[in-house]
């Protein structure tokens, strides 16, 4: 005779309320994508790191006596970075050579035979595919940015001799403002040092043309930002005013002078982040400044960038979608097989990402659409592929 304790409780119930049930076929086929996905990794990770690290930290060790200790540590460092590109790439590879065998071995023939859709057959694929797309994302964010930053400052810091982590020579910035209510700018300030020491700046010239009417040309011998006033120190130097005219308003001499500048030329001069150390946040703060010193090309080509760092982990999902649609077809293929379509498919997506990249920086495409079509291109190709097999 059953007693209440028999009953299932209340968590029994929400168990089984929040947390989906996973068939026996969706855990079969999960199971039988996860090692051709880690092989995957481990495989194109391991060709990316050998071609785009190893050997020029070996050129490093062995031409600029970089310590063999810091080579090894570099490498670990910029390991993230190729694993992450290596994500889709196993996607791909996990599901061709998957859905591949279970062709060849007639098990989706018998699956089909049991009433099972090609949707419904590939869509543990698309649940992998989503996983690693949350993974991508986090690894670009949390672990990537900051490995490579840190690896770059290691190599910058062995090779000190070579070059320096700032600018030295010849620091240039341009500040522009709009003109009036309309789009167009104008030049604002021009900022200019002949030498930077990573802490202050010699023989610099500051043209001003921000107020109407007045030109002010600063000249000094250094100057160095204040963090705690957010102001510059000019020392030993002097203030031209000049009217519109061309004829000298005013000529001041100071040995101590602090200007209200903005703070982006000491940034520029310092050492400038690549876009593979910043996440989107800091990105997205670094764009700020850029766009601070007008430079068009500069901007667009880092807002490509941010655009990518959205973009590049839903290619798992256009992998895994394709990737399974072409696995489920009737053949026979080989792992070897499968390995060769999954490169030809991945070079065909990064030569398309390639020429949508050069047409955003020209200007052809906007930043969003440089980054997102060849994701929205292989997503419509892949639909399509899942519409003509499940006919």
């Amino acid at each position: 005779m059953a007693t209440a304790s028999d009953q299932p409780s209340l968590g029994y119930y929400l168990s089984r309320w929040l947390i989906p049930r996973v068939s026996v076929m969706d855990r079969y086929i999960i199971q039988e994508l996860i090692l051709p996905f880690l092989f995957g990794v481990g495989a194109f990770s391991s060709i990316g790191i050998s071609v785009g690290a190893l050997f020029d930290l070996i050129r490093r060790v062995t031409e600029s006596g970089l310590s063999l200790y810091l080579a090894m540590e570099i490498f670990v460092l910029k390991l993230p970075e190729f694993i992450v590109f290596s994500f889709p790439a196993a996607v791909l590879l996990a599901t061709m050579m998957t859905y591949s065998r279970f062709s060849s071995d007639s098990e989706l023939i018998a699956l089909r035979g049991c009433g099972v859709s090609i949707r419904r057959i590939i869509a543990p694929a698309i649940a992998l595919s989503l996983l690693v797309t949350g993974l991508t994302f986090a690894f670009n964010e949390l672990i990537t940015p900051a490995a490579n930053y840190r690896a770059a400052i290691t190599l910058e810091r062995a090779l000190i001799s070579e070059r320096p982590p700032f600018q030295e020579r010849n620091i240039f910035y341009q500040e522009f403002q709009n003109v009036g209510d309309t789009k167009e700018k104008e030049l604002k300030r021009l900022f200019y040092a002949r030498r930077f020491d990573g802490e202050s700046m010699q023989g610099l010239t500051v043209i001003d043309f921000s107020q109407q009417g007045l030109e002010q040309i600063v000249s000094a011998e250094s100057a160095t930002w204040d963090f705690g006033k957010n102001l510059w120190n000019f020392r030993n130097g002097t203030i031209y005013v000049v009217s519109s005219d061309g004829a000298f308003r005013n000529i001041v001499k100071f040995n101590d002078q602090q200007i209200q500048l903005p703070r982006t030329p000491f940034d520029l001069a310092s050492r400038s982040p690549d876009d593979s150390e910043m996440n989107i946040v800091q990105a997205n703060q670094y764009l700020e400044l850029i766009r601070q010193t007008g430079d068009d090309k500069r901007i667009r080509r880092l807002e490509i960038r941010i655009q990518q760092k959205y973009a590049l982990p839903f290619v798992c999902v256009v992998f895994g979608l394709v990737g399974s649609v072409l696995g489920v077809r009737p053949q026979r293929t080989s792992k070897a097989t499968s390995f060769g379509v999954s490169v030809v498919i991945i070079f065909g997506y990064y030569l398309l990402s390639f020429i949508t990249n050069a047409l955003g920086e020209v200007g052809v495409l906007s930043p969003v659409m440089a980054a997102w079509l060849p994701t929205l291109v292989g997503l419509v190709l892949g639909m399509g592929l899942v519409l003509r097999a499940s006919k």
